[in-house]
């Protein structure tokens, strides 16, 4: 079975392409992140025509996230239990779903803006509802996984240039601590470290041809419990979907399990 993660920034300027990787990537889930679009103008027609169903949780130009697959959706959760806001709006930033033998999240966490934010209290905040929303099906014996978005490189290894991040969001000790928080709530990294390339960066700027020149992050995540661990059997980052004119700024990141 294969499970991938992609922020696609904007389903609709995306869709085309979209569609093609769909078709030739053999993806059985896929997580999105970044929908920018209302659920009522979701492409759900151009997707079933390739055989998959859609779960989305999306309210219009920002954030929004779902799930697709080909293997059936079933006990479908929009949102995140215990949710802190901002700024009194709860964000459409995750969805659950089971997709055959697999329970998934697909997740987008907040960006934090600055260390000095209000918005990166909250996305400490969320990271601890999603660590509680979570705890149940990590700890369980069904496979599981919440991928997404996590907009934080775990390691310093997961950024092109420590020194460029020095005093930013997405490398701060209390966003890793969140992350580490996370894991023990039972869920592993299970995109291991080299792969293809030895700096498998999932995300790369559009401005000062960040992505030419291999200026990167790893914040595109796979977190499994142990049964989804310990079926997988291999993970990529498919670097090539982030070339040409149209890409989204993050690639997909594919995970097969045997499952």
């Amino acid at each position: 079975m294969r499970i991938a993660t992609w922020n696609v920034n904007s389903i609709t300027a995306r869709l085309p392409r979209l569609l093609s990787w769909l078709e030739s990537s053999g993806t059985d889930v896929l997580c999105l992140q970044e929908a920018k679009i209302a659920e009522e103008q979701f492409p759900f027609d151009q997707l079933r025509e390739l055989g998959y169903e859609a779960a989305v949780h999306a309210t219009g130009r920002w954030n929004g996230v779902a799930v697709l697959s080909r293997v059936g959706i079933e006990d479908v959760a929009k949102g995140l239990p215990g949710d802190p806001g901002y700024e009194g709006v709860t964000e459409p930033r995750a969805i659950s779903a089971t997709c055959g033998p697999v329970r998934v999240w697909s997740v987008y966490v907040p960006n934090g803006r600055e260390v000095d934010h209000p918005h990166y209290a909250y996305k400490l905040q969320w990271f601890e509802a999603l660590r509680a929303a979570v705890a149940g099906d990590a700890s369980g014996s069904r496979p599981f996984a919440v991928l997404g978005d996590y907009n934080v490189a775990p390691t310093d290894d997961d950024v092109y240039d420590t020194a460029a991040f020095e005093g930013a969001t997405h490398v701060t000790p209390a966003e890793r601590d969140a992350l580490a928080a996370l894991r023990g709530a039972g869920l592993n990294d299970v995109v291991p470290r080299p792969l293809k390339y030895e700096h498998p960066y999932t995300y790369w700027d559009y401005r000062q041809l960040c992505f030419p020149k291999n200026r990167g992050m790893r914040i595109d995540l796979v977190y499994g419990n142990e049964p989804f661990a310990k079926a997988v059997e291999d993970a990529y980052v498919d670097r090539e979907e982030r070339k040409g004119k149209g890409a989204s700024d993050h690639a997909p990141v594919v995970v097969d399990v045997a499952v």
